[in-house]
């Protein structure tokens, strides 16, 4: 098997940041678990609003979480009715006695964010759209973004074949071993008659400037 790091765990405190800024080692468990039940019930809630990422900060009993989308209309709603219902969502999946602080960012270029490029092409794909164009097609939107390089990879029975397989492109240069180097990752999933295809999106943005080397 190959043994693989995630791309952002890899870069962590040198060119990504984490998506949890809290620390508590008595009730560490317990935080984590509830970290992870709000992610999921907010991406799966909210999938079409196009969520990137999903931050969560702690301070004594509050949580704040703070939202990454590319279409915050959707999240906010009309005179902000959609925020209640998200809290109360969030309010669901943890203690009675937390208090919820809720904040939205939008994405400025949504062709240079990997996890919202792997969520098109995963849709394309189940609306039966060609796999190739559609790589092809977030690969040349990103680069006029200012994306230095793009890789995306397709896994699973492509177009129903009978054997699993996995094709990939790649444009300009991805160096996946470079600490400094900024690589956004981003995985969803194609459900289709055929069954479950894997998309991986790689997007490298330039390299990020340290004190030794500025």
């Amino acid at each position: 098997m190959g043994q693989k790091v995630h791309p952002r765990g890899f870069r962590l405190g040198i060119s990504a940041d984490w998506q949890a800024t809290w620390f508590n080692e008595k009730q560490y468990s317990d935080y984590l678990i509830e970290d992870e039940a709000i992610r999921k019930a907010v991406k799966s809630a909210y999938y079409h609003a196009g969520i990137s990422e999903i931050k969560i900060a702690r301070s004594g009993k509050g949580v704040n979480v703070t939202i990454v989308t590319g279409r915050p209309g959707i999240l906010i709603g009309k005179k902000g009715s959609e925020i209640k219902n998200i809290r109360n969502l969030i309010q669901s999946k943890v203690s009675k006695d937390r208090d919820i602080g809720i904040s939205i960012e939008e994405v400025k270029t949504p062709e240079l964010d990997a996890q919202l490029t792997a969520e098109f092409v995963a849709a394309r794909i189940e609306k039966r759209a060609s796999y190739k164009r559609t790589m092809k097609r977030s690969i040349q939107l990103a680069q006029k973004r200012g994306a230095q390089g793009v890789k995306i990879m397709v896994s699973g029975r492509i177009n129903g074949a009978e054997i699993a397989r996995t094709e990939w492109y790649r444009e300009g240069r991805v160096p996946l071993q470079t600490l400094r180097a900024k690589v956004d990752y981003g995985f969803a999933v194609a459900k289709t008659k055929y069954g479950v295809l894997g998309i991986k999106v790689w997007i490298f943005t330039g390299d990020k400037m340290t004190a030794k080397s500025a």
